[in-house]
């Protein structure tokens, strides 16, 4: 069951790159992020009632921490770093969570991880470089400034981890979704006039609409429906495994790049089987 949920969100965020890409053709960074996570929160509305029901009143302050670090401050990152950067550098920057939810949790969340793990991580972390550099002929280092957000997207997502692991493991993954995203409607919908974007008169004529629409998608599959499989998978697998789901965003890519007509080569096909002996090993 855990492999078919690691599959799965892959698959998601694997895709969310290009939709992200799509969107900010015609709306800011700020916009799309916006859009996004309001579309997360909206569907999350019906469960609201039974969320906080549900949840003792004690791990409500957690879970609207965990909506700001793994869902608010990365949405934004990323959107931010992706206007200057090329995919490829996000790319290996964001297989940087796993190192980052180790590093965090042994430091502060008193984490234990065995050599075996740190090993599959490492090996994973290789193989995702193998797989990306060999993707790319050339990487554009003109803003390597930006690729700052990324990582700090990635050690939002490290805590946010470990915030899950030590203070919601009692907590359905549903609620922790529902809560988190619910509670961040009101700030983004600040964010999304402070744009000007229901006041743009391209909103009425439609040309918003692709950007919106793609939007609406990373939240609603790419934030929401992810999020919900990924507390899953934490709660079955542990977070070291969990996070290690960024090793497999790469894989993605390239099945997107060979869907569109282009070749794999020995080296792609190489990376790939490091990462999932990576992986392979970090589930042990």
């Amino acid at each position: 069951m855990k492999w078919i949920l690691f599959i799965i969100l892959c698959l998601i965020w694997g895709s969310s790159f290009i939709i992200m890409k799509e969107g900010m053709e015609i709306l800011s960074p700020y916009q799309l992020a916006s859009i996004r996570i309001i579309s997360a929160g909206l569907v999350m509305l019906p469960w609201i009632r039974t969320a906080y029901r549900a949840v003792p009143k004690k791990a409500v302050p957690a879970l609207i921490l965990s909506g700001f670090l793994g869902t608010l401050f990365p949405a934004y990152l990323f959107c931010i770093a992706q206007t200057k950067i090329d995919s490829s550098i996000a790319g290996i920057l964001n297989a940087l969570t796993p190192i980052f939810t180790l590093a965090i949790g042994m430091l502060f969340f008193n984490l234990r991880v065995g050599w075996i793990k740190w090993v599959g991580m490492l090996l994973g972390f290789a193989g995702m470089l193998v797989l990306v550099l060999g993707a790319y002929r050339q990487i554009n280092m003109q803003y390597i400034g930006y690729t700052f957000f990324v990582i700090l997207a990635t050690i939002c997502y490290g805590l946010n981890v470990n915030v899950v692991n030590q203070y919601l493991k009692d907590v359905a993954p549903l609620h922790i979704a529902t809560i988190a995203f619910t509670a961040l409607i009101i700030p983004n919908l600040i964010i999304l006039a402070s744009t000007g974007y229901f006041s743009d008169p391209n909103l009425l004529s439609g040309h918003l609409t692709k950007g919106t629409v793609a939007g609406a998608v990373l939240g609603i599959v790419g934030t929401c429906l992810a999020s919900v499989i990924f507390y899953t998978l934490m709660k079955k697998s542990g977070p070291v495994f969990a996070s290690m789901v960024t090793y497999g965003i790469p894989l993605v890519a390239i099945g997107w790049g060979f869907v569109a007509g282009e070749t794999i080569t020995a080296v792609q096909i190489m990376g790939m089987v490091v990462i999932l002996g990576g992986v392979r090993l970090a589930n042990k």
